[in-house]
Protein backbone atom coordinates (compact mmCIF):
# COMPACT_ATOMS: atom_id res chain seq x y z
CA UNK A 1 0.00 0.00 0.00
CA UNK A 2 1.52 3.35 -0.99
CA UNK A 3 2.02 6.02 1.65
CA UNK A 4 -0.48 8.85 1.44
CA UNK A 5 0.35 12.54 1.50
CA UNK A 6 -1.61 12.69 4.77
CA UNK A 7 0.57 10.04 6.40
CA UNK A 8 3.76 11.59 5.01
CA UNK A 9 2.81 14.98 6.42
CA UNK A 10 0.12 15.20 9.10
CA UNK A 11 0.86 11.83 10.72
CA UNK A 12 4.62 12.34 10.60
CA UNK A 13 4.51 15.93 11.92
CA UNK A 14 2.12 14.91 14.71
CA UNK A 15 4.32 12.04 15.86
CA UNK A 16 7.53 14.05 15.69
CA UNK A 17 6.04 17.07 17.51
CA UNK A 18 4.92 14.83 20.36
CA UNK A 19 8.47 13.50 20.57
CA UNK A 20 9.84 17.06 20.52
CA UNK A 21 7.55 17.89 23.44
CA UNK A 22 9.15 15.00 25.33
CA UNK A 23 12.61 16.32 24.55
CA UNK A 24 11.63 19.77 25.82
CA UNK A 25 10.17 18.26 29.00
CA UNK A 26 13.46 16.47 29.61
CA UNK A 27 15.33 19.75 29.10
CA UNK A 28 13.07 21.62 31.48
CA UNK A 29 13.38 18.90 34.14
CA UNK A 30 17.15 18.82 33.75
CA UNK A 31 17.39 22.58 34.18
CA UNK A 32 15.39 22.31 37.42
CA UNK A 33 17.47 19.39 38.71
CA UNK A 34 20.74 21.19 37.98
CA UNK A 35 19.37 24.54 39.22
CA UNK A 36 19.98 26.18 35.85
CA UNK A 37 17.80 29.11 34.84
CA UNK A 38 15.62 27.68 32.01
CA UNK A 39 16.40 30.75 29.89
CA UNK A 40 19.97 29.44 29.57
CA UNK A 41 18.65 26.48 27.58
CA UNK A 42 15.97 28.47 25.76
CA UNK A 43 18.55 30.97 24.51
CA UNK A 44 21.29 28.44 23.80
CA UNK A 45 22.53 27.84 20.28
CA UNK A 46 25.07 25.49 18.74
CA UNK A 47 27.04 28.21 16.98
CA UNK A 48 26.95 32.00 17.04
CA UNK A 49 25.27 32.18 13.62
CA UNK A 50 22.56 29.61 14.46
CA UNK A 51 19.15 30.19 15.99
CA UNK A 52 18.36 29.57 19.65
CA UNK A 53 16.46 26.58 21.00
CA UNK A 54 13.30 28.68 21.17
CA UNK A 55 13.60 29.72 17.54
CA UNK A 56 14.31 26.14 16.43
CA UNK A 57 11.01 25.02 17.98
CA UNK A 58 9.16 27.96 16.43
CA UNK A 59 10.46 27.15 12.96
CA UNK A 60 9.77 23.41 13.36
CA UNK A 61 6.15 24.16 14.25
CA UNK A 62 5.92 26.62 11.36
CA UNK A 63 6.86 23.85 8.92
CA UNK A 64 4.53 21.37 10.64
CA UNK A 65 1.51 23.66 10.34
CA UNK A 66 2.51 25.15 7.00
CA UNK A 67 3.08 22.04 4.93
CA UNK A 68 -0.33 20.37 5.29
CA UNK A 69 -2.04 23.75 5.04
CA UNK A 70 -0.36 24.51 1.73
CA UNK A 71 -0.92 20.98 0.46
CA UNK A 72 -4.64 21.22 1.28
CA UNK A 73 -4.91 24.70 -0.26
CA UNK A 74 -5.65 26.32 3.09
CA UNK A 75 -4.34 29.51 4.61
CA UNK A 76 -1.34 28.86 6.85
CA UNK A 77 -2.15 30.01 10.40
CA UNK A 78 0.17 32.67 11.74
CA UNK A 79 1.59 32.28 15.25
CA UNK A 80 3.29 35.15 17.03
CA UNK A 81 6.88 34.27 17.91
CA UNK A 82 6.67 35.35 21.54
CA UNK A 83 7.55 32.16 23.37
CA UNK A 84 9.78 32.85 26.38
CA UNK A 85 9.47 29.68 28.47
CA UNK A 86 9.25 25.93 28.15
CA UNK A 87 5.53 26.25 28.93
CA UNK A 88 5.17 28.66 26.00
CA UNK A 89 6.94 26.21 23.67
CA UNK A 90 4.70 23.37 24.85
CA UNK A 91 1.66 25.58 24.21
CA UNK A 92 2.91 26.33 20.68
CA UNK A 93 3.38 22.62 19.99
CA UNK A 94 -0.11 21.93 21.37
CA UNK A 95 -1.60 24.66 19.16
CA UNK A 96 0.19 23.13 16.15
CA UNK A 97 -1.09 19.66 17.05
CA UNK A 98 -4.61 21.07 17.32
CA UNK A 99 -4.24 22.54 13.83
CA UNK A 100 -2.94 19.25 12.43
CA UNK A 101 -5.96 17.47 13.92
CA UNK A 102 -8.23 19.52 11.63
CA UNK A 103 -6.97 17.66 8.54
CA UNK A 104 -8.32 14.45 7.10
CA UNK A 105 -6.70 12.21 4.52
CA UNK A 106 -9.24 13.50 1.99
CA UNK A 107 -7.99 17.07 2.49
CA UNK A 108 -4.58 16.13 1.09
CA UNK A 109 -5.71 13.66 -1.56
CA UNK A 110 -4.24 14.61 -4.93
CA UNK A 111 -1.92 17.23 -3.42
CA UNK A 112 1.14 15.52 -4.93
CA UNK A 113 0.66 17.63 -8.06
CA UNK A 114 -0.78 20.80 -6.47
CA UNK A 115 1.57 23.71 -7.19
CA UNK A 116 2.99 25.10 -3.97
CA UNK A 117 4.15 28.70 -4.18
CA UNK A 118 6.59 30.01 -1.57
CA UNK A 119 8.83 32.96 -0.99
CA UNK A 120 12.15 31.67 0.37
CA UNK A 121 14.99 34.06 1.09
CA UNK A 122 13.25 36.73 -0.96
CA UNK A 123 12.91 34.41 -3.95
CA UNK A 124 9.67 33.06 -5.34
CA UNK A 125 9.60 29.28 -5.57
CA UNK A 126 7.01 26.98 -7.10
CA UNK A 127 7.01 23.20 -7.04
CA UNK A 128 4.61 20.28 -7.07
CA UNK A 129 3.26 19.24 -3.66
CA UNK A 130 5.18 15.97 -3.42
CA UNK A 131 8.48 17.69 -4.22
CA UNK A 132 7.66 20.46 -1.72
CA UNK A 133 6.95 17.92 1.02
CA UNK A 134 9.93 15.66 0.34
CA UNK A 135 12.58 18.20 -0.68
CA UNK A 136 11.64 21.27 1.36
CA UNK A 137 9.16 20.96 4.23
CA UNK A 138 10.24 17.62 5.70
CA UNK A 139 14.01 18.25 5.62
CA UNK A 140 13.54 21.72 7.11
CA UNK A 141 11.28 20.36 9.84
CA UNK A 142 13.75 17.60 10.75
CA UNK A 143 16.68 20.04 10.69
CA UNK A 144 15.04 22.27 13.29
CA UNK A 145 13.73 19.42 15.47
CA UNK A 146 17.16 17.77 15.44
CA UNK A 147 18.90 21.06 16.18
CA UNK A 148 16.59 21.65 19.16
CA UNK A 149 17.53 18.19 20.45
CA UNK A 150 21.21 18.86 19.79
CA UNK A 151 21.16 22.18 21.66
CA UNK A 152 19.82 20.50 24.78
CA UNK A 153 22.19 17.53 24.43
CA UNK A 154 25.14 19.90 23.94
CA UNK A 155 24.14 21.63 27.19
CA UNK A 156 24.35 18.39 29.16
CA UNK A 157 20.75 17.22 29.09
CA UNK A 158 20.94 13.41 29.11
CA UNK A 159 18.90 12.70 26.00
CA UNK A 160 18.98 9.57 23.90
CA UNK A 161 17.79 8.42 20.53
CA UNK A 162 14.72 6.70 22.00
CA UNK A 163 13.53 10.02 23.45
CA UNK A 164 14.08 11.74 20.09
CA UNK A 165 12.04 9.05 18.36
CA UNK A 166 9.32 8.34 20.92
CA UNK A 167 9.29 11.39 23.18
CA UNK A 168 9.24 9.33 26.37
Amino acid sequence: MPISMYDASVTMFTTRLKALAGVLTAGEQNAAERKIDPSVFLNARLAPDMFTLTRQVQIATDHAKGAPSRLAGREVPKFEDREASFADLHARIAKTLDHLATFSAADLQGSEERTINLKVGGRDMAMPGLQYLIDYATPNFYFHVTTAYDILRHNGVPLGKVLFIRGH
